[in-house]
């Protein structure tokens, strides 16, 4: 449940408090006081005929959370939390209720409205007294609860009676009977703030009725019949359970038997006290309606403005001024860049036409995206896409189209959208892009360029201690820069030949500065050695903040902490790459965003997405690996180099040696490299996988059709170029039949004449479990058979053999098992779990001579072997949840050690859908279920249920744990104020986030059981007689 939804659960119970007395009392009027009552009761009506033009238009709160909330929508925004926070902080204002209680009692239980001394009794004794009057039995009690709920917002009461009607005074403001004023009264000193949000939600509501009906009441004198029809129709349909039907059935019942039956305003007000409690109390700010208004029409407005197609953008390019103020507020943005401007403003955006844009990294191009993405979430209440790369925290970039399996998987979700959908706009951004025609024509797309960078960057060679500027009108393409000015030592030459330290010195501290190396072990040595030669002066820049960050990366490590960056962080100096755990790269990641650290030594990853802009870049060597470095890696590296708002230029030095000089002077001059559809050469991955998936979603069912689509993909654009020996016919017919013989499908031959015949392709179960498991067409037969060869011997007394099953087969390959490691590991394995072993056909002994370097003449699968060594690994991250503990064992980077786990529980989970598909395997169903979940959150098993919590990492959950709260039950009825006390470092805000997370889990699975009942007393749709009787109804 959302943050919204937690309120109404916090307004059902609150708890009780002392509050003012509410002491009715009965006064007879003067005649001059019944003369000045027609004279304020003619003001009255005027006040409230004003009130009525200035809220006429007041929007209920919930309405503007609900344009995301309640819809099926999916918005995924790169760049880490400050686009949801855009979204989650437009406005959504708290009830009076939100300040104490989150517990779930009873609605009444320990509340004191129903008491003795209690407002709804004295209100009750009110009612009582007034009807014993004979010539008020009738009517006047209505008009008594009429008035006194739309005056009940005075800080005291006193009733005087006039002639039929009950006029209300405050004891401390006499000459203001309207009172409508009053209702801005700040918490503290207006009454409404003192009485349960359930009761002021009614006064409020009857106070708007009474301002409706007007003079109708002094006609008509009927509360029943308008009245409370006005209570509903002026309550909010989405905020609100009507206590009672309302239609015109139901006063037709009513009779002058009424009378005798007739509803108290004790009763009226437990019903509307009920009703009200399920809903989230409107807030009696007057500001902030306003505020909530002027809202409301901005959205309007755009969302007309983007109908009509009109020239006339609104506040903010069609959105509300509200998300300005909030670029402004959270990210600094007072104003767009020129081409940002033009780009938002193009034709073929405003037509919402399909569009590719390409800029220079540190461009901008983010924040295009975002605020096209608000316009279709907040204007046009449309679904939003937004494609991550795997490697990276930020948006896809439109030039991975051409990267390996990544680039197939995105293409071929593209083709999907483009053949079904007329409708979905496609926005593609890449900051690199050369033969952009290709995609402009798979894509359909209009093309906009820009060479615009916010800051200048200047690219530098550095050739010995020479430092050349690239200069692409000079005769070889750089000009001399400078000589560096660095006295170095014998021992520093040795140690830093490249002048490493001279080039990193002239930056840090002060700004920062990357250094990429080729390698991940080279990043780290690289962070060492310049740390051993800085001066002392270093180690007090933020000194403070250098020994929080330590402090927390042994938090998150369980008292664990790397050497190396225990060495080089009191300096200002990390390194960063994929043997780092995810949270020790966040960490670092802050820290370097908010100036802690200064340097980073890190690889080629860091520049495929992350956001970590530096004052210098620098390129320690021209290659990634061991290959020679590619013109787009080499733009995406230098492109991380100036830092917008806070440097005036960037620099990028290439550091190289004379032998690679031509090559990397063809490198700077040469133009981008061409994207090339993967789609045929990543064979099981991509063209298997898409006529698959074609198939069972039903998209295209015969050969005729599939090779349509085919025409429209990317490499059916690139099909002149791509394929030279055979046509697209011919490798779409090929891979059917590959798929056809597989088992994954099966073929149908219909003939719709003597001449004409049509060959439909239908998916078979193995082919549905392989497209539903998202099992990789390489692995799918094998998966059978090892799912298969489980059943005739399954291990069930530990967890091994199921570990083996779902270990991933597409990391075995690069798997290089240490053989004393593995030797000592099965060593120790107990007799049952040594079984799982020898089912497997791998015996001690093997691993005994290859540990031992001896020869083997038996042959054993070299890939069981692998596989079963990663098992191994798995299997005592389960039994000690430990990853620096397990890394260590086994001599294993943690990062790697840590993409092992969630690739094995990712996997798990395909295997559990592709078991689901197939009847056979339904024995592994349930234990699937329960070990993804145990290779999801790598914990205690009693901890699992807490780990499900949004915002409950696997310290916190042993806190809670520990401090009693051991189920989803016992946080969702938690009080965020007692959790907050009890946990250490909790703060209210991530304690009402726990509770609030917790009772959503509650509430879904409550309705999963819910939809499952309604689903089991169902009539069912082919019970027998259900059609005739059907017919007979009709």
């Amino acid at each position: 449940m959302d943050e919204g939804g937690s309120r109404v659960r916090r307004r059902v119970s609150l708890p009780k408090r002392k509050r003012p007395s509410l002491g009715c009392i009965f006064v007879t009027p003067t005649a001059a006081e019944l003369e000045r009552g027609d004279e304020e009761k003619k003001e009255e009506e005027m006040v409230a005929e004003n009130r009525r033009r200035k809220t006429a238009s007041v929007i209920p709160v919930e309405v503007q959370p609900r344009l995301l909330s309640d819809s099926p929508d999916c918005l995924v925004l790169g760049g880490g939390d400050t686009n949801l926070d855009l979204l989650r902080r437009m406005p959504t204002d708290r009830g009076i209720g939100d300040q104490h209680n989150d517990s779930e009692e009873d609605m009444f239980g320990d509340y004191d409205s129903f008491t003795e001394n209690s407002f709804i009794a004295q209100a009750d004794d009110l009612e009582q007294k007034y009807m014993q009057l004979p010539e008020h039995r009738k009517h006047a009690t209505d008009f008594a609860t009429e008035n006194l709920c739309s005056e009940s917002i005075k800080n005291k009461l006193s009733v005087t009676p006039i002639g039929n009607l009950t006029e209300l005074q405050t004891d401390k403001h006499p000459e203001n009977q309207s009172g409508y004023e009053d209702v801005t009264v700040e918490p503290g000193a207006d009454l409404l703030y003192d009485v349960p949000s359930s009761q002021a939600m009614y006064f409020e509501n009857l106070q708007n009725s009474s301002n409706d009906l007007g003079d109708q009441f002094m006609k008509e004198r009927d509360w029943k019949s308008s009245s409370h029809n006005t209570v509903n129709e002026e309550l909010p349909h989405n905020c609100i359970e009507q206590p009672q039907q309302n239609d015109e059935s139901s006063s037709k019942v009513r009779t002058s038997s009424d009378m005798n039956r007739r509803t108290s305003i004790k009763d009226h007000l437990k019903s509307a006290m009920t009703g009200n409690a399920k809903a989230q109390t409107p807030v009696f700010s007057r500001s902030k309606q306003l505020k909530e208004t002027l809202l409301s029409e901005e959205i309007n407005v755009a969302k007309k403005t983007i109908e009509s197609s009109s020239n006339d953008l609104g506040p903010f390019y069609s959105l509300p001024s509200k998300v300005r103020d909030l670029y402004v507020q959270l990210k600094g943005i007072e104003k767009l860049y020129e081409w940002q401007h033009t780009c938002l403003t193009l034709k073929s955006v405003q037509e919402r036409k399909n569009l590719i844009y390409s800029l220079p990294t540190s461009g901008g191009k983010t924040l295009v995206a975002e605020i096209l993405m608000l316009q279709e979430l907040l204007c046009s209440r449309k679904d939003v896409l937004m494609i991550l790369p795997y490697v990276a925290i930020v948006q896809e970039k439109l030039h991975m189209i051409g990267e390996g399996s990544r680039g197939a998987i995105l293409e071929m979700t593209l083709a999907k959208i483009l053949y079904t959908s007329k409708t979905t706009q496609i926005i593609g951004m890449s900051a690199t892009l050369n033969n952009v025609e290709d995609l402009q024509k798979f894509l359909q797309a209009e093309y906009y360029t820009s060479q615009f960078r916010p800051v200048e960057l200047k690219e530098y060679l550095k050739i010995n201690d020479t430092i050349y500027e690239i200069d692409s009108k000079a005769e070889n393409g750089m000009t001399f820069s400078r000589f560096l000015n660095y006295k170095y030592s014998d021992t520093l030459k040795k140690m830093d030949p490249d002048h490493l330290v001279a080039l990193v010195t002239e930056v840090i501290p002060n700004y920062s500065c990357l250094v990429f190396c080729p390698s991940k072990k080279n990043c780290e040595n690289v962070a060492e050695m310049i740390c051993k030669f800085l001066s002392k002066e270093y180690l007090k820049h933020k000194e403070k903040e250098k020994c929080e960050v330590i402090k927390n990366l042994k938090n998150i490590g369980n008292g664990n902490l790397c050497p190396v960056l225990k060495r080089t962080i009191p300096f200002g100096v990390a390194y960063h790459h994929s043997g780092l755990t995810s949270d020790e790269r966040k960490l670092l990641e802050e820290a370097y965003s908010t100036g802690v650290l200064c340097l980073f030594t890190c690889t080629s990853t860091l520049a495929a997405g992350v956001n970590l802009p530096a004052r210098r870049v620098i390129l320690r060597a021209p290659y990634v690996a061991m290959e020679f470095l590619k013109r787009n890696q080499y733009k995406q590296m230098i492109g991380r180099a100036g830092r917008a708002g806070i440097d005036t230029i960037g620099e990028s030095i290439l550091i190289l040696q004379e032998k690679d000089k031509q090559q990397v002077l063809e490198l700077i001059t040469r133009p981008l490299e061409n994207c090339y559809s993967h789609l045929v050469q990543e064979f099981t991955k991509g063209i298997q996988t898409l006529f698959l998936s074609l198939i069972g979603l039903k998209i295209a069912a015969n050969l005729d059709d599939i090779y349509h689509f085919m025409n429209g993909t990317f490499f059916g654009v690139q099909q002149k170029i791509l394929l030279k020996e055979k046509s697209l016919w011919e490798i779409t017919v090929e891979s059917l039949r590959y798929l056809t013989e597989k088992g994954l499908l099966q073929k149908d031959t219909i003939y719709k004449s003597e001449e004409e015949v049509q060959h439909n392709f239908h998916i078979t179960k193995l082919g549905r479990a392989s497209f539903k498991g998202t099992i990789d067409l390489a692995y799918c037969d094998i998966l059978y058979r090892d799912l298969k060869k489980g059943l005739e011997g399954l291990v069930l007394e530990n967890l091994l053999h199921l570990i083996y099953l779902t270990t991933p087969y597409d990391l075995v390959s690069q798997c290089n098992p240490d053989w004393m490691i593995y030797f000592r590991q099965f060593s120790q394995l107990s007799p049952t779990e040594q079984n799982v072993a020898v089912i497997l056909g791998v015996s001690e002994s093997f691993i005994g001579k290859k540990a031992s370097g001896q020869a083997i003449r038996k042959k054993v699968d070299k890939d069981v072997v692998n596989r079963l060594y990663l098992s191994f690994v798995l299997y005592s991250l389960l039994k000690e949840t430990n990853i620096w503990t397990v890394s260590e064992k086994f001599n294993m980077p943690r990062g790697y050690v840590q993409n092992l786990l969630s690739g094995a529980a990712s996997f798990s989970s395909c295997v559990l859908h592709f078991c689901e598909e197939l009847e056979e395997f339904w024995v592994y169903r349930a234990l699937l279920v329960e070990l993804t979940k145990k290779l999801t959150y790598c914990v205690k098993a009693e901890l699992i249920p807490l780990m499900e919590v949004t915002g409950v990492l696997e310290g916190r959950a042993k806190q809670l744990y520990s401090a009693g709260y051991k189920s989803l039950m016992h946080l969702a009825n938690a009080n965020p104020e007692v959790l907050t006390r009890t946990i250490d470092h909790l703060s209210r805000r991530q304690a009402k986030q726990i509770v609030s997370s917790a009772k959503m889990l509650l509430n879904e699975k409550a309705e999963a059981l819910q939809e499952e009942v309604e689903e089991l007393l169902r009539l069912p749709s082919d019970f027998p007689g259900a059609v005739a009787s059907s017919t007979d109804k009709a």
